[in-house]
């Protein structure tokens, strides 16, 4: 199994979206970064665990655990003009933009914020704590998710 962290503003796709989609699914689209995308088209696999990120608001943090329930698919969105992830580029033969459905498993009792994860010891070197890196799909490693899922808990 291999694990992940996924962001989504929470103005515009947040946890609580989530947990009222039916079944608690959703796709994950609007991804629109090649290396997340190549992330999501193939290495995230049918039964990954990923941590629910809210970013870009105040403060930040992971908010819960989702379950990729389908691997990496052509993302509708980039081809319709109406949508506001559109890429006018990306063509439905050739598509340049993939996307993965995930269902929610948990949603924490307190967010696990940005500055809790920094002062955990052992993190080794964390994406999501490493400066500049502003990806919206990001590998966690095994030792990692079990600490901040362990941290979530207390």
């Amino acid at each position: 199994m291999n694990y992940w962290l996924i962001k989504s503003e929470p103005g515009a796709f947040s946890i609580d979206d989530l947990a009222k989609s039916p079944r608690k699914t959703t796709h994950w689209d609007g991804v629109r970064n090649y290396q997340a995308r190549n992330m999501m088209r193939d290495q995230m696999r049918r039964g990954d665990q990923a941590f629910f990120y809210h970013s870009n608001c105040k403060p930040p943090g992971i908010v819960g655990i989702v379950e990729i329930v389908k691997e990496g698919y052509p993302d509708f969105t980039a081809f319709d003009p109406e949508d506001h992830h559109f890429d006018p580029k990306s063509d439905p033969d050739k598509p340049t933009w993939y996307m993965v459905d995930v269902k929610l498993k948990q949603t924490f009792n307190d967010m696990l914020s940005l500055d809790q994860i920094k002062a955990v010891p052992g993190l080794g070197d964390f994406a999501l704590t490493r400066k500049g890196n502003r990806l919206s799909v990001m590998p966690v490693s095994a030792q990692q998710w079990h600490k901040l899922v362990k941290l979530a808990s207390s």
